[in-house]
């Protein structure tokens, strides 16, 4: 009897899982070809089951009836309209809906849809997406389509609601390098390891010469690895690199207070080290969902990003430190002593944190 009442309790839990249909919706967007003045346009598919909970539909297969999925379009299409964006060029757009179809074999809803973009195919796109919140297991497809080929295949849902595309077209081109060039300027600006470290060998001062050379072996070395790991050819873990960019940064105070007799051996430092430092780059990039078609663009856009933001660090800094040695070189060197005991007590914590505690920064 026991085991007979186990039996029917599960049963009646799985009843309403086996009645839930597989929780997914599509979304096709086509967009026109480079130069041509047609409109975007679409479709988003539905299952019955999901469109009737949002109407309050019993049971969901009335909805499989033309008339009655036709007497309730206005409502579905003001539900959804209101879960579903789609953004050109950073522009929100808005959403003209068309007749909807009810494919049978699919027990589906078909909503076509037409999007005015002012007769101007876009450079970027951005689709944000959650149509049915009720169920967290509900995934969103999203296919890109562009001079009628299939480009990009998006799942939407499981946190992320938000895919982006960018065309072939040089407003595409130009669109993704804004967005890198930009998004390489911010990462070094908010990296105070890689900043620090660079700041560490301006400390000691030198010609115009030997600190763009210096600067200019940390750049060609982070190119490397940061093209290496976006293009996923090699990438070490975080918690490897992390805690060797904090012993980077240490080494490079270190060997400011060791410096004897003239030994410079900055050019080299940056150039070692700065193998390290591009692989921590590339796991910033590589969170930023690198466009496939525009991967070369991508890379080149954010490294050429990191670079000017690495001048305006090294610029003012370079040129104060100058100043100071200038006005006294005895000064000038006090401070380069003071300023060398920083970068190593900076970078022997951010070591410990790294590799000791589990709320570091990897």
């Amino acid at each position: 009897m026991r085991r007979f009442a186990l039996v029917c309790l599960l049963l009646a839990l799985a009843a309403p899982v086996a009645a839930h249909p597989v929780p997914f919706s599509y979304l096709d967007l086509r967009l026109p070809a480079s130069g041509a003045a047609a409109p975007i346009s679409g479709t988003l598919t539905v299952h019955v089951f999901d469109a009737a909970h949002e109407l309050s539909v019993e049971p969901p297969e009335r909805l499989l009836d033309p008339g009655a999925a036709a007497a309730r379009a206005a409502a579905l299409q003001a539900v959804l309209g209101q879960r579903l964006s789609i953004a050109a060029d950073g522009r929100p757009l808005t959403i003209a809906w068309g007749p909807l179809d009810v494919l049978l074999d699919k027990q589906s809803i078909r909503l076509p849809f037409t999007i005015d973009n002012g007769g101007k195919a876009p450079g970027a796109v951005a689709v944000t997406a959650d149509l049915f919140p009720y169920d967290a297991r509900h995934q969103t497809f999203v296919n890109i389509y562009e001079n009628a080929a299939l480009r990009q295949q998006v799942i939407l849902g499981g946190g992320r609601d938000t895919a982006e595309y960018y065309t072939g077209s040089a407003r595409g081109t130009f669109a993704v390098a804004r967005r890198f060039v930009a998004a390489g300027i911010h990462h070094i600006l908010i990296g105070p390891d890689h900043l620090l470290f660079l700041v560490g060998l301006l400390l000691l001062g030198g010609s115009i010469r030997r600190l763009a050379l210096v600067v200019t072996a940390f750049t060609l070395a982070h190119s490397v690895t940061l093209s290496i790991a976006a293009l996923s050819l090699f990438s070490p873990p975080s918690r490897f690199v992390e805690p060797l960019i904090a012993l980077s940064i240490v080494y490079v105070g270190i060997d400011n207070l060791m410096v004897r007799g003239g030994r410079d051996a900055r050019v080299w430092i940056a150039f070692g080290f700065g193998f390290i430092h591009g692989f921590g780059f590339a796991s910033v990039l590589r969170e930023m969902d690198l466009p496939a078609r525009a991967l070369g663009w991508s890379l080149f856009s954010f490294n050429a990003g990191v670079e000017i933001g690495q001048l305006m660090v090294v610029v003012p800094v370079a040129s104060a430190l100058a100043a100071l040695r200038h006005y006294s070189e005895a000064a000038g060197r006090r401070f380069a002593f003071a300023g060398s005991l920083v970068v190593v007590v900076a970078g022997t914590f951010w070591f410990v944190q790294r590799v000791f505690f589990a709320g570091g920064s990897l």
